[in-house]
């Protein structure tokens, strides 16, 4: 059985499902809203490439090593993004969480802190992790700070560690929050969310 099995998370008018082949329209807008592809330091397919991205992500799937969402607006329906849960390490109860980007337009709104809200508390609560992690190219910085904000330390940085997409090497700045992190992590995200209603 897998360590990650299918869920559906929802809170504040947004729903993270599996992601699915029946997400491509929807993801190619939410990567066309601001032409993220463009961006280096990014995951976000190309529009021409996001078929081919879903497929990697449900390969991974089955392999055990990743488990890729749909962030999607309730109200509308429209696909604001995709995250993930990858390096899943059952044996240890770890996971990390990345592969995550949103469309341009809500950027910057309670869409990263509510989904990441939702992600740690299932891995915390649910599936009992001891420890959840992150990494970020050492050149995105706004990434940087947003797992920060998260609670999260910072574990150092692998150098040489990954391509980029345009083919240059990149360091990899590790994070991680441990299950006793969670709970004051928690709380801090809460009070922060709710300064912005």
């Amino acid at each position: 059985m897998m360590f990650v099995q299918p869920v559906v998370l929802r809170d504040r008018g947004l729903r993270l499902e599996p992601l699915a082949p029946e997400h491509e329209d929807g993801l190619r807008a939410a990567a066309a809203d601001g032409e993220l592809w463009t961006l280096r330091i990014t995951s976000v397919p190309e529009p021409a490439q996001t078929r081919q991205y879903i497929d990697d992500a449900l390969r991974m799937r089955a392999e055990g090593h990743r488990f890729a969402f749909a962030v999607v607006d309730e109200a509308s329906g429209r696909v604001l993004g995709s995250t993930s849960y990858h390096d899943i390490l059952p044996a240890v109860k770890r996971v990390e969480i990345g592969y995550t980007w949103y469309a341009r337009s809500v950027q910057r709104t309670h869409v990263n802190t509510t989904c990441k809200l939702l992600m740690m508390g299932h891995a915390f609560d649910t599936l009992g992790c001891h420890v959840v992690g992150w990494r970020t190219d050492n050149f995105n910085f706004a990434s940087q700070q947003a797992i920060e904000r998260l609670g999260a330390k910072k574990d150092g940085v692998i150098r040489g560690h990954a391509l980029r997409r345009d083919g240059t090497i990149r360091d990899t700045v590790m994070y991680s929050m441990r299950a006793g992190e969670w709970p004051e992590a928690r709380a801090q995200l809460l009070y922060l969310r709710a300064r912005h209603d």
